[in-house]
């Protein structure tokens, strides 16, 4: 019996270390979550889940939090059973290096297709090769959106011939503005009288010479000063526009493509204008050089991983979801977070904020149990209203069609009952994601209706109160710092002695 005994108790062993194994979470770095890792037994729960969107490489920030307000609640003996803190960071770092890229917001590479041309070629945008393309337009204004993504020079503006007829009925204005300004970086007037000269069926005139930097945002806008029409290019026909080998990128023109659109005038053609490319060494430079980019760049991102794997498994509060980790994605980024709490974990109300700011946590519950929180369909916030859309920039909005934004909460954290979270994990594949997370929230929740909680304590900028319950835009020394005084002296802005 003894030696039976013996044989059988390291496979008992081994079956209940398995079976630890099994139960026990855990999260394999680059994998996305288990969705069934609790299938057996209730998830975890806690009063308050607070995800924090984190950008991959703001490691100290994280390691701010942990030393501030996050190890309060861990080492609180009341707090550490009513929350848990999450940080949200993307599965996968952007593949191209920033200097490849056609802005730092999104992963999309300059594809620049064609070699260089010479020193100083004038590019045209437009090339006419049969009159019987231009027709005489029903409006009064057409309008042409671009983007510079390196550097160029307008030498000329153009506006096209009337119709199979070489000269130019009426008085026309082509002016380049810079999108959502009034003032006209350059202007060019043509008439019967004044036409200037042609090529290709286009008449051009010559303009003083700017330079337009990467990033420039413009618009062209031809516009007809009397009765007479303007000649645009028949909508059934196919006119290519040629973007100097990838130096510009032209909105659509055709009609309703473009709901962002700002400037007055119509989405279309009535002329063409002629650049050259500044510092084809340096764009020849760039090219030549990207192979190696991408080489050390792919390099690094190997050492983040890494890193990021390691930091994972030390600390257990990292969830990685599937998105590419750019500002850009940081609406999915959210969604796909929602989706894993309400797989994972059990919560009352989830608290969204992000890696640079300070939370006051004492604060926070002392509201949610003192005005009675723990609603349904309920969402606490520094609520935006009427808030204009931009169209240019790093907010840059040209999905969303109206020129002001539903109510949505201010970023540096708001709180949302669990119902409204689990509608939107329900729905994270279907809903659509704009330029940024909080007003993406807004437009999210305004189908839902949800009950609003105003309130002025999460700040929007970053400014400093004794009663706030956050403040965003922090580094991570001022996060420690404002942790400190709140430590000292109860006054995260300032203790008497404080210098």
């Amino acid at each position: 019996m003894r030696r039976l005994a013996l044989i059988l108790l390291p496979c008992a062993v081994a079956v209940l270390v398995h079976l630890w194994l099994a139960r026990r979470p855990f999260f394999f770095f680059f994998t996305p979550p288990d969705n069934n890792t609790h299938s057996d037994e209730s998830p975890p729960f806690s009063e308050v889940l607070v995800g924090v969107l984190s950008a991959r490489h703001h490691g100290e920030l994280r390691q701010a939090i942990r030393e501030t307000w996050l190890g309060y609640i861990r080492d609180h003996p009341r707090l550490r059973r009513r929350v848990t803190v999450k940080f949200i960071v993307g599965q996968r770092g952007c593949p191209v290096p920033e200097e490849d890229r056609e802005d730092p917001y999104s992963c999309s590479l300059l594809n620049f297709s064609k070699p260089v041309t010479g020193q100083d070629a004038e590019i045209q945008i437009v090339k006419v090769s049969d009159p019987a393309v231009l027709v005489p337009s029903d409006v009064s204004a057409i309008a042409l959106d671009f983007k510079v993504l390196h550097p160029v020079v307008v030498t000329r503006l153009g506006v096209f011939q009337s119709g199979a007829r070489p000269e130019l009925q009426g008085n026309v204005t082509v002016k380049l503005l810079q999108l959502d300004q009034e003032e006209a970086v350059v202007t060019a007037r043509f008439s019967s009288v004044s036409t200037g000269t042609m090529v290709n069926w286009v008449w051009y005139k010559p303009v003083e010479q700017f330079i337009l930097p990467k990033g420039f945002e413009g618009t062209l806008v031809w516009e007809s000063l009397d009765s007479v029409p303007l000649t645009a290019v028949n909508s059934s026909s196919s006119v290519e526009l040629d973007d100097g080998g990838g130096v510009l990128k032209f909105s659509p023109i055709s009609e309703g493509i473009l709901p962002h659109r700002s400037a007055v005038g119509f989405p279309g053609l009535a002329g063409g204008f002629m650049f050259t490319i500044y510092d084809e060494d340096g764009l020849s430079g760039l090219l030549r050089g990207r192979s190696a980019r991408m080489e050390t760049h792919a390099a690094g991102l190997m050492a983040e991983d890494a890193a990021l794997r390691e930091e994972s498994l030390r600390h257990g509060d990292v969830v990685f979801v599937d998105v590419v980790d750019t500002y850009r994605n940081v609406p999915s980024k959210l969604l796909r977070f929602y989706k894993w709490s309400v797989e994972n974990t059990d919560f009352n109300l989830l608290l969204k904020t992000d890696d640079d700011c300070y939370i006051d946590v004492d604060s926070v519950f002392m509201k949610i149990d003192h005005k009675n929180l723990k609603r349904r369909n309920f969402w606490w916030g520094n609520f935006r209203q009427s808030w204009a859309v931009d169209r240019i920039g790093k907010w840059q909005e040209l999905e969303y069609p109206s020129p002001a934004y539903p109510a949505f909460a201010c970023g540096s954290g708001y709180v949302a009952s669990r119902d409204l979270v689990q509608w939107l994990a329900s729905n994270a594949e279907k809903l659509k994601a704009y330029q940024g997370e909080d007003v993406s929230m807004g437009i999210w929740m305004a189908a839902v209706g949800p009950q609003k909680y105003q309130d002025a304590g999460w700040l929007c900028e970053k400014e400093c109160y004794l009663d706030m319950l956050s403040s965003p835009q922090h580094t991570a020394q001022e996060l420690r710092l404002l942790w400190d005084r709140r430590r000292a002296c109860g006054d995260p802005c300032g203790c008497p002695w404080d210098h």
